[in-house]
């Protein structure tokens, strides 16, 4: 094979071209309430034979190339995850990723088999790829809809943690290992990955974390490249001793995301952009991989009961019987059910089977892809009226009061930006009145496009944007005080209690 310098070219400036088209494509997909990871697939069957004729047909190497982009996208998720709020959701997140798995498999296999009449092998693989929810699609949408934070931190962390054990699963059956070991030995399979993943991952983040505390590096671009390559080392370190690379990948990048670290912000920021990077390349791919040809109404009809099957059937029992360790009202339960978006997780996962040979994997190929497609049109743009007409929406979360942060690594302070938005309580209330803890102050008011320093009389309106600097250690603090104040006003702490 060599090496064509005019073929690198062009695929350089077809690339550009398609990455640009796709970043400003999160813009329309925002507006329309759609998770971005549609209109990638579709600007990958766009490119592909039926389009501009590019030929991509290399089951292998779409393997590869998606566990690599799913694998920056745990990390990623990992790395943004605040632990002292997924915390009390993590004991229902890893239930749901587990256990509500395995009964999303059975209902949706059995269905396959007895209803649908697939070979049992291709009943299971088909419960297998669509029982994992997608960390990417879960992230894009929910955030855009106000809900409290339990309920999203629970979704998040099924997102991020249920990729590990569907994908030794889907191995292990493409695999013929169910056959070999029998079942009680492809559960003890599964059991010894993800333990054994999720202590690489801690020993990793740990370390990693200890580490980069201690080293002076010359650069601060340099920090965010190690802390990504330390999420990466766990993710070789497990697959090289036959453990689970998404569990350390996911558990490593919670770890060095929550550590105190140098450049956090930073760091966070570069791992938004290169899992951005990673979705594009993944989605176009897998469009890329699909013959619409092969779409006739045989695989439709396949995907459109499956589909219901999972949707209306599989996930809300899953979820119900999930939620023993975490009860929850059954609005709520029947707000996650509705909330467990598919997307590129279910078609990558087809690609072992499709790497490995397995009878009809083009078959499953096409039923998955369909009902990724129908999935992200039918949920995507109906949680916020679902969460609405459910009565889960949290009014004070995330829309009325917006709060990022910046870190002034030299003081170990962060400035956070607030904007009071219309329905916040803020509005009305004294900087002296927000009793934010001692350390942490308001130090510039940005109104009407101007900058004005407040005083402890001066009013806060809606609209006002504040830079706030607190200490680090007493930041989350500073931000449970802020959103009280945005929820209650200035009595917040009081009609609270």
């Amino acid at each position: 094979m060599t090496f064509d310098l005019h073929d690198f070219d062009q695929f350089v400036l077809v690339g550009s071209l398609v990455t640009l088209a796709a970043i400003l494509a999160v813009r329309l997909s925002s507006r329309a309430g759609l998770p971005s990871l549609l209109i990638y697939l579709l600007m990958g069957v766009a490119l592909g034979e039926s389009g501009l004729g590019i030929q991509f047909e290399d089951a292998e190497l779409a393997h590869a190339l998606g566990f690599a982009a799913l694998a920056t996208i745990l990390a990623e998720g990992g790395l943004t995850t605040n632990w002292r709020e997924a915390k009390p959701a993590m004991r229902l997140g890893l239930s749901l990723a587990t256990v509500g798995v395995a009964i999303s498999v059975g209902i949706v296999a059995v269905s396959a088999h007895y209803l649908l009449g697939l070979p049992w092998e291709l009943a299971v693989l088909l419960g297998a790829v669509l029982s994992p929810t997608d960390a990417a699609a879960v992230f894009s949408v929910l955030r855009a809809v106000p809900l409290p934070r339990r309920m999203v931190a629970s979704l998040e962390a099924e997102s991020g943690l249920n990729d590990a054990p569907t994908v030794v699963l889907v191995t292990l059956i493409s695999s013929g290992a169910v056959a070999d070991n029998g079942v009680l030995g492809m559960l003890a399979i599964v059991v010894f990955e993800l333990v054994v993943g999720v202590a690489i991952g801690l020993a990793v983040g740990f370390g990693g974390g200890w580490l980069m505390r201690r080293v002076a590096l010359p650069a601060s671009g340099l920090y965010p490249l190690a802390v990504l390559c330390l999420a990466f080392l766990a993710y070789g370190a497990a697959v090289g001793v036959h453990a689970s690379g998404f569990a350390a990948i996911y558990v490593a990048g919670v770890v060095l995301g929550n550590a105190d670290l140098p450049h956090r912000g930073t760091t966070r920021s570069f791992a938004e952009g290169v899992a951005w990077l990673a979705q594009i390349g993944l989605f176009v791919m897998l469009g890329l991989l699909l013959s619409p040809g092969r779409i006739g109404l045989e695989v439709v009809g396949l995907a459109l009961a499956a589909g219901t099957i999972l949707t209306f059937v599989a996930r809300p029992i899953s979820v119900m019987l999930s939620s023993a360790v975490r009860p929850m009202p059954l609005n709520e339960a029947a707000f996650m059910s509705w909330a467990g978006l598919r997307g590129a997780v279910p078609i990558v996962l087809t690609t072992i089977p499709l790497a490995k040979g397995v009878t009809d994997a083009h078959l499953l190929f096409d039923i998955v892809f369909v009902i990724v497609v129908i999935d992200t049109l039918l949920t995507g743009p109906t949680l916020p009226p679902a969460a609405r007409l459910l009565g889960v929406t949290r009014r004070s979360e995330p829309r009325d009061l917006d709060l990022e942060a910046a870190p002034l690594d030299k003081v170990q302070a962060d400035i956070l930006q607030i904007t009071i938005h219309p329905r916040s309580q803020i509005h009305g209330v004294e900087v002296g009145e927000l009793r934010l803890p001692k350390g942490a102050s308001v130090s510039i008011v940005i109104r009407g496009g101007e900058t004005l320093v407040p005083e402890r009389r001066t009013v806060l309106r809606t609209g006002d944007d504040l830079l706030v600097v607190t200490p680090r250690k007493l930041r989350e603090q500073t931000e449970d005080r802020l959103r009280e104040v945005s929820e209650h006003g200035r009595l917040g702490q009081w009609l609270r209690e």
